[in-house]
Parts: C-alpha cells; structure tokens; sequence
C-alpha cells in the first residue's frame, strides 16, 4: 500500500539507520483486556534493538482516577527523560499491529513540543513477519533531561466538551467501534454508560488503517469525509480512554486538519458520569 503521510516510516528507513546517534526508537504497545496480549512481556522478548519501552499507563498522570490521563508537562518529562529520550531526539514510535497505541504515543510528543516525531508503518508485528533484527537484550540508555514544551491547546477539558457538545461549537469524531458507539455493544469498563455524545461522529480507529497502515490519503478522505466530518472546520477526537483518539488526530493531519484537539477524559470520563447527555443509534 502507498504511504503518504509526512508521519509514518518505513520498516526499510528505520533498518538502515538502527544504531545511529540522535534516532530514538520506542515500543509504546499497549492492549485492551480482549486482544489478550501482554505488551510488556512481548518486548521483553522481542524488541527492536535499541528501542525502549513506554509504558502507557505508568506515563500517564498517576493522580487522575481516568486511566491513560495525559501526565502534566514535568512527569512526563521526568519519565521519558529517565529513559534517556531527548526533546532533540528523532523518535520513531511503533506498537504491535502498527496502528493502535503508536498514535497516542506520537500525539503525546508533539504535544509536549517535540515535532521529529514518527510511527513505525505495520508495527512490531511486520517487523517479525519479515525477519528484521530484534532482541531480547535489554536496552541500556543514561537517563537524560528532557525539556518539555506543553501545547495545552491541544488537549480539551471535560468542561471544555460539555461546552462543545451543548454549542455544537466543534465537530466531535469518536475512534470506538460501532457497536460501542451505538450503544449496542458494552462498554468494556464497569459503570460506564453505553452511547456517545450528542453531534458525535463515529470514525472507528479499524476504518483508518488496513494491515497495519494508515490508509492512503485518498481513501483516508472518503473514510473521514464519509463518517460526516467536515474537513475545513474544527475537530475533536475522543475514543475509550484517550489512545485511540490520536488516531483520528494522525489522519486528520495527515489530511492537512490543523484544528482538531483530543478530548482526553474521553468515554471513561464521559459515560461514567451522571449528568452528562448521552445518545445512542448510529447518529
């Protein structure tokens, strides 16, 4: 498949440069319960050599009762620094099937101000498949400083999407599956409600990529275009608990969407409280 997206690499371009200084390569998998795949014990066992492990939760803000809560600009750096990564650094973000945690990843970079940021096109998973080095050795780094520069303009509140939502002021596109967002399938956390915002869009993270790659953008447009999204307003993704919404966020700026914002709170935040409108059906 074509790639043209300014933030995916190749398995070929990260092969040729493994080992060189300045290039930071990181596993950032991380699995719902029911894709029964453990990401911690996978890299232990195979990991591109060189690459660190990021883990999605212990990055997150460890005082937020939300799982995946976007850590303020110190922890994060304090974590990602600790682990020798460099705001100067190239990063080249990858997860198992190539599109599912990576974009949470490289949305959380370019947040906190880093730009030379990529994901690794059909993930750890083609790596494997096509016989490239990997290791079980674990990846040694002196722990360095990074310096965070946080766009919080990026990132929408729970008040912030109680406005949206009552003014209809901003498109609202929801990386959950259909069922999900119909409210016809469960939610996989208890006490949240089934259902999704009203205005919301439903553009499935499974609609954005095909065996591990972000769609070419053609088909990536009919995809997002068709969900009823409108290219040249304003946007803000939401998924679960803030992972797969980046998805949506890589497509629309792959397709050249500047203003979109992640509602980081998400599902979790939204359907698990009392007073906040909730609809179900596939509009």
């Amino acid at each position: 498949m074509a790639q043209d997206s300014p933030f995916i690499v190749d398995a070929d371009w990260l092969q040729k440069r493994l080992g060189e200084p300045g290039l930071t390569i990181i596993d950032a998998s991380w699995y719902l319960p029911a894709q029964n795949r453990d990401a911690r014990a996978e890299y232990d066992a195979a990991h591109i050599p060189g690459a660190r492990f990021l883990d999605q939760d212990a990055v997150s803000d460890p005082d937020s009762k939300l799982p995946h809560t976007l850590a303020s600009p110190q922890h994060f750096a304090q974590y990602v620094g600790a682990r020798g990564i460099s705001a100067d650094d190239t990063i080249v973000v990858y997860d198992g099937p190539g599109l599912f945690s990576a974009p949470r990843a490289w949305w959380m970079f370019r947040v906190m101000g880093v730009f030379q940021v990529y994901i690794l096109n059909g993930g750890i998973d083609r790596w494997k498949a096509e016989g490239r080095p990997v290791t079980s050795e674990p990846t040694r780094t002196a722990p360095s400083v990074f310096h965070a520069d946080f766009d919080k303009s990026r990132v929408v509140s729970l008040d912030e999407m109680r406005r949206i939502v009552a003014g209809q002021e901003s498109q609202i596109a929801d990386a959950r599956s259909a069922g999900r967002f119909a409210g016809t399938d469960p939610e996989p956390r208890p006490g949240v409600r089934s259902g999704h915002m009203p205005g919301a869009r439903n553009v499935p993270i499974t609609a954005l990529a095909e065996n591990g790659e972000l769609l070419p953008k053609d088909r990536l447009r009919k995809v997002v275009e068709g969900a009823g999204i409108d290219l040249s307003k304003p946007v803000v993704t939401s998924c679960g608990s803030g992972i797969t919404a980046a998805a949506i966020t890589l497509a629309l700026e792959t397709l050249g969407h500047s203003d979109n914002r992640l509602y980081d709170g998400s599902w979790t935040e939204w359907g698990g409280l009392s007073d906040t409108p909730v609809v179900t059906g596939k509009e």
